[in-house]
């Protein structure tokens, strides 16, 4: 079970919001990139954001560049989940790959500073004030286990092999 706040953004939201381009030379200290994460977004999202917390976005969230960082900053930031509409599909790959889960779902009704409740496993997001229960796309189980394990790398290094 995961449970944070919201934090909420639009659609479109790309790469280049999620690590905005003049800190491209902290790629190698992302501890350091991690403090502007979605930064060209929200400016203050970096010094709000609280260790368990959500990222809640509509459509297309992750589009443009390839880059593996985007949702590693956004993990090392704190976030916990993102929930979206929907999300580019190498970003997507990205997010799992290290970790990250990302549940594709209807956001309309979480608000910005909702606080949330997830159940991976059982497919469901339960906002607290409300007590409304949403629904994501099912999590197939190798990549629920990628998760369990911290990411690709890690699920590897202790399995040697996708093992379902």
């Amino acid at each position: 079970m995961l449970s944070g706040r919201a934090f909420k953004f639009g659609d479109n939201i790309s790469t280049d919001a999620i690590i905005p381009g003049r800190f491209t030379q902290l790629r190698s200290n992302l501890p350091e990139l991690a403090k502007h994460a979605m930064e060209d977004a929200d400016p203050t999202f970096a010094s709000r954001v609280k260790q368990g917390d959500f990222i809640v976005a509509g459509r297309n969230f992750g589009l443009g560049s390839s880059r593996e960082h985007a949702p590693l900053v956004i993990k090392m930031a704190g976030v916990s989940a993102i929930l979206a509409k929907s999300v580019a599909r190498i970003f997507f790959r990205n997010a799992i790959n290290i970790g990250l889960p990302v549940l594709l779902c209807s956001t309309d009704g979480i608000k910005d500073g909702d606080e949330l409740e997830v159940d991976l496993r059982s497919g469901t997001v339960r906002i607290a004030a409300t007590g409304e229960q949403l629904r994501f796309a099912r999590i197939p189980e190798i990549m629920l286990r990628i998760l369990d394990e911290g990411g690709l790398l890690p699920y590897v290094q202790k399995h040697g092999s996708f093992q379902l």
